[in-house]
This record gives C-alpha cells, structure tokens and sequence, in this order.
C-alpha cells in the first residue's frame, strides 16, 4: 500500500476500514449505513460539513437524517438509526482552555467526561461536575442536562454553562455558526443557550464549543465506599427496608453544605441471577464531617437489614469496584477508579426521577420483577434497576434551565444489557418493559411529571417506548414526561433556529 493511499481524510465511506466502527456507538443493538460518516476538526469544519450536507440529495430517500455524534453513547437509535444518511462526528473537536475574552472555560463538544476531568483539573483545580463514563461526550452529556458524583454537592453540568457555539440551518439552508450567551441582550440567542440547559442533544443545531463560568473546584479527597449484599440473605421484608433507608436518608440529606448532603451514592438492585445487591458511595472528606457521614450512611442502610455487607464480586451494570474496606483517595483517582466506560454490548434502558422514597407497591413490584416472583426463570447478571441519589445543590439552581426536574431526592435507571446476536434478545427486553410498567402501574406505566411520588424521565436515558401506548397508558406524552412545561418554549425556539427540522429523531423537540 502506498503512502499516498493512506494520508489522512475526514470522509469515510464503505469500504473504509473504519466505516464499521464510525457506523455505530455505545450501544450496539444501533448499527447505522450511512453514505458516509465525516468527521470534523473546526467549527468552520462543521459549518461547511453541515453545508454540504443540506445541500445533498439523498441516495436512498429512505434514509435522510443528520445526525451527530460525540462520545457515541445515545441508548436509542438517535444517532445510529437506519434511516440515517450522514453522520457528522465532532470526537476530534477535543479541546480544553481558558477563553479570557469570555472568562469563561472553552470545551470543545467532542471531548468527553473523561478527557475534560484529565485535563481541566490538572491545570486549573477545577471540575464539570459531569457523569462517572469517561467516554461519554460532552456534546450530548451536557445538553441533557447532565449529572455526575459532584452533583449533589455542586449541581448540574448547564448549571455552569455561560455560552455555546451551534451550527444552525435556517429558512433558505443557509449554514452559520452562532455563539449564544446565557446574558444575551438579543432575546433569540438568549433562548438557544437556555434550549441547551436540558433541551436534548441534536435538536437544534451542531454544537461545536460550549463556555462554562464559575465552575466548582472538586474535593482535594474523597472517601469511596463499595460494598454488596447477597440476594439468598434477603426476604421481602429485609429488601423493603433497605430500598426504603435509601429513599429515607436522601429524603433527609438535602443540604449541600452539609457533608451528608454532599453525600452521592448508587443502590445496585440487581436480578438475583447476579447473586448481589450493590452500593456505591462517595463523599467529600475535605469536609471534616466527611468521614462521619459515611459511617452514619452505611449504618442507616446495614443497620436496618439482617443480611451481613461483603465485596462486590461481580460487574453491576457499567461498574465493578473491588475494595476490601472505605477508601480515601485524591479526588480525581477516585474518578478514574470509578470510570465505567462499559463492554461492546447491546442495552435497553429506562429512566425515573422520585420526588419521595418509595411506596409500598413500587417496592413490591420492583422485588417481584427482579426475579424473586416473577421472571424467576430469567437469567442475566447484567439486569437492574439503579437507584441514584439526586437533588441537594441540583434542586438549588444557580440560574433558569430548561432542566426542569429540580425537587428530586433520587433518579433511576432502569438497564438490561445482552451480547450481540444473543438469541434471548426479546426476553431481554420484555424483563426491562414489565419491571418498568409495574414499578409505575398506578401511573399508567410511567412515572408521571409532577406525580404525587414521581417527577418524569430524564433525556439523557432516552426511551423509544415513553411514545407507545403499549407501555405508556399515563395520559402523559414522551414531551411531557421529560421537559414538563419547557417544552411549549423549546419548541418556540426549534421553529426559529431550525425551520427546515434538520436535526430530527424519534423523541426530537417538534418545531
């Protein structure tokens, strides 16, 4: 081969040696052929690429989105659907600096959690408090509205976002690339920056840059907590009492200047084919109150249970740590440690965010349909429903978003994962569908916005099924259910900055 055949070159085609890995993300039950990917170094890159694009006629009119990618870890077929003819892929836009003409830190959209943790703190002590996955991109994290271990403690990733870069299409398929500030005097701009405070990623234009002011400076240590429990251990009585101590102390702890509500932490409620139940916990130990309020948080969930605390032993969804006692270590060690950047593996996923601990018949469902009642046949360590705790500095917003979920004491993700070309595909996810549906049977299925318990789902975790009134008898649509009231203004602002509907998918804002 000579060398002039492999110089560098941004489109890539089929038959590319690179087409089969460009052509798909995360999640690997999404496979897309577009005519080709391209992927793009400038903002002015992205302008002429979105450009041309608009101006292609498609070879298979059957196919004929854009899409962009980032880190590549939208859970539905957003991004890599069938029906895809481009996608333009932003990973090269990785940059990390201090713009002094904004005063504010510049993030190029296709860097991820982990590029921006590596190398934002390193130089200027300060952190995104963004979401464990270091292969995550900040170019749908972010305009999800996007949370992480910080979060209690320091609130959302666009609750420090100042300004950002998008390449919009207007009316006549113009192309330009416009930068909206959070104190905009021109009101349009105002509202584009304010759409990607948790509008959703890829509905009004291509992000290039975003600009994030007053970031917080992480904890110099943390002390991480990893333990498990054995589901033989556990009755239905023992299980109650743990979900709810969970739900209980986060409903308590909703102070972030305290250290207990600083306190961020992960319930692992596995299937019993994994044989455990897991925890997760971190806490700022800079806080001399730290260490205590770990010791008082282990004590509210293992003192309320007979089954004895041990080791994970095995991988928990997208995480496996392995510590024999609390661990204190360097704030961003302890990121690393906890990185869950997950194997090549297809995935359903869910999502919910509760306002109380939970009620009886959720916790009755959720104990039948992880295999103790139900589903007792189904076998899948990779089955569960997270328990994240939420809310404290979250539900103290430092400025309006279109996030609009800011009374939460918890968030789930409900995830299932299964190899590729697994012939129990469908059982996979009809566990997924029935555990979801019963968990919120008394809300048609679905946690409803601005339920008496419940408060809708969350973008970031997009779910096909939130529009199929197979799954979703609520009376509450998909729009609802993830942007509450934003969604009238949302879609005021697609009409202006996308009047063609360029950037358009299954759950995009409609203009």
């Amino acid at each position: 081969m000579s060398e002039l055949s492999t110089l560098p070159t941004t489109v890539v085609r089929s038959g590319d040696k690179r087409y089969p890995a460009l052509s798909r993300g995360f999640n690997q039950r999404w496979i897309a052929a577009p005519e080709y990917v391209r992927l793009v170094r400038t903002p002015e890159e992205v302008r002429e690429a979105l450009a041309q694009a608009v101006g292609e006629e498609p070879e298979d009119p059957a196919r004929a989105r854009i899409t962009v990618r980032a880190g590549g870890h939208c859970y539905e077929d957003f991004v890599c659907g069938e029906d895809v003819r481009v996608i333009l892929d932003v990973s090269p836009m990785c940059g990390v600096s201090y713009d002094s003409s904004m005063k504010a830190y510049c993030v190029e959209a296709g860097a991820t959690n982990g590029h921006v943790y590596n190398q934002l703190y390193p130089v200027s002590g300060k952190a995104l408090p963004g979401g464990s996955c270091f292969s995550v991109g900040l170019g749908g994290h972010v305009p999800a509205g996007g949370f992480g271990l910080l979060s209690r403690q320091h609130g959302l990733t666009v609750d420090y976002l100042y300004a950002v870069e998008v390449a919009v299409v207007d009316e006549d398929k113009n192309v330009r690339l416009v930068v909206a500030r959070r104190d905009d005097p021109d009101s349009k701009l105002c509202e584009l920056w304010w759409a990607h405070t948790g509008g959703g990623g890829g509905n009004f234009g291509v992000v290039t840059r975003f600009w994030f002011r007053g970031l917080p400076q992480p904890p110099k240590e943390v002390l991480l907590t990893a333990l498990a429990w054995d589901w033989e251990d556990f009755t239905k009585d023992e299980f109650a009492r743990l979900v709810t101590a969970f739900g209980e102390y986060f409903r308590d702890q909703q102070n972030p200047s305290t250290a207990a509500g600083k306190l961020f932490a992960m319930l692992k409620l596995n299937h019993v084919s994994n044989g455990q139940i897991g925890l997760l916990a971190q806490v700022d130990v800079d806080d001399p109150d730290g260490p205590q309020a770990m010791t008082d948080f282990v004590a509210a969930l293992d003192g309320r249970i007979g089954p004895a605390a041990t080791k994970m032993r095995s991988v928990m969804g997208e995480h496996f740590v392995h510590l024999d006692v609390p661990r204190t270590m360097p704030w961003l060690t302890a990121t690393q440690a906890l990185n869950c950047g997950g194997a090549s593996r297809c995935g359903k996923y869910k999502s919910a965010y509760l306002r109380k601990p939970f009620t009886d018949q959720q916790i009755d469902a959720m104990w039948a349909y992880l295999g103790n009642e139900k589903y007792t046949d189904y076998v899948n360590r990779q089955a569960l429903i997270q328990v994240d705790s939420y809310g404290s500095a979250i539900n103290r917003p430092l400025h309006q978003t279109a996030a609009r979920q800011r009374d939460s004491i918890l968030k789930l993700q409900y995830q299932v994962y299964w190899a590729k070309q697994d012939v129990n595909e469908d059982a996979h996810i009809a566990w997924i569908r029935d555990t979801y549906k019963a968990t919120f049977a008394a809300t048609g299925g679905v946690p409803v916005a601005d339920g008496e318990t419940t408060d809708g789902c969350y973008i970031g975790y997009p779910d096909g099924d939130l529009g199929d009134h197979r799954w979703n008898e609520s009376g509450q649509s998909w729009e609802a259910l993830y942007y509450k009231d934003a969604y009238a203004k949302l879609q005021e602002v697609k009409r202006h900055w996308d009047p063609c509907n360029v950037f358009r998918h299954a759950q995009s804002i409609r203009p």
